[in-house]
């Protein structure tokens, strides 16, 4: 439902011309022609809407309780899963529409050259080589070849040991970072330096905010900070208390992009550009 009602609103916008993609696309500007690529951002919006939702609450399991939940950890723990599992779904989903995209676009190769592009333009870091999707996209990548083994791993821990798991799984904040990275990098929607992309930007507050308290108070025992022992402890001491200080640096940073709106986002052109995703592949 969240993916319909983002798609609705997308359709909408480009259809009465209000839409960013559109802006930063002049030729995109007919709903009916684009919506796999309208399905696509649908798919990736909601997959960072999801994937927001799921290290919220991944923060909270992992960190300090508040005194009094409206659920009980069970029930966390299970919307946890579900949201991770979701997010994963979402993911592939906003990348398989963008290959359809492709497909339908590359009209000068016939169809086994077509699915070919397709496919490595959305799948083979570094294939796509337009503007800044020669970024953008390995990064998006990136979050979702690491999300899946690192969400899936849940379901082998007793194999691999609770601690392992517990180890590989601090590293799913990477694949958020990546995911929201991506977005910054190569949202439409959130293109320029106006509200959408501050509001993006704002959302982060809460995350990095759990995260400092999540590191500062972990749920566990052995993974709270305390005095820096001796031998070959130290360095592990060390690395611990920098992450802290990062996590730290994080929330400052992203207290002073909100407060003085500089959040790298461009300026709409008077002209926007009128060129094509990137030249159509030939024989």
């Amino acid at each position: 439902m969240v993916t319909v009602l983002v798609f609705a609103l997308l359709w909408a916008r480009m259809d009465s011309g209000a839409s960013d993609t559109v802006a930063v696309m002049p030729f995109m500007d007919d709903p009916g022609t684009y919506w796999m690529y309208l399905l696509s951002q649908a798919f990736g919006w909601s997959a960072l809407l999801w994937a927001w939702g799921t290290v919220m609450l991944g923060l909270l399991l992992s960190g300090p309780r508040p005194a009094r939940l409206p659920v009980s950890r069970q029930v966390l723990e299970r919307w946890h899963r579900t949201t991770s599992l979701t997010t994963m779904a979402l993911m592939f989903a906003h990348a398989l529409m963008f290959a359809a995209e492709l497909v339908r676009y590359e009209t000068k190769v016939d169809w086994a050259e077509r699915l070919w592009v397709a496919f490595a333009d959305t799948l083979v870091p570094g294939w796509y080589d337009s503007g800044t999707g020669r970024i953008a996209i390995p990064i998006g990548q990136g979050a979702l070849y690491l999300a899946i083994p690192l969400g899936l791993l849940f379901y082998v821990r007793h194999r691999i040991g609770a601690n392992t798991w517990r180890r590989l799984h601090r590293f799913v904040i990477v694949v958020y970072v990546l995911s929201v990275w991506h977005t910054l990098l190569y949202g439409t929607n959130v293109w320029y330096g106006e509200w959408p992309r501050t509001v993006l930007w704002l959302l982060q507050l809460p995350v990095a905010l759990l995260l400092l308290l999540r590191l500062l108070r972990p749920a566990r025992r052995a993974e709270r900070l305390g005095p820096p022992g001796g031998g070959a402890a130290r360095p592990g001491w060390w690395v611990r208390a920098a992450g802290r200080a990062a996590a730290a640096a994080v929330l400052v940073g992203l207290v002073v992009v909100a407060v003085s709106g500089r959040d790298g986002g461009r300026d709409r052109p008077a002209h926007p550009p009128a060129t094509a995703p990137h030249a159509q592949e030939t024989d």
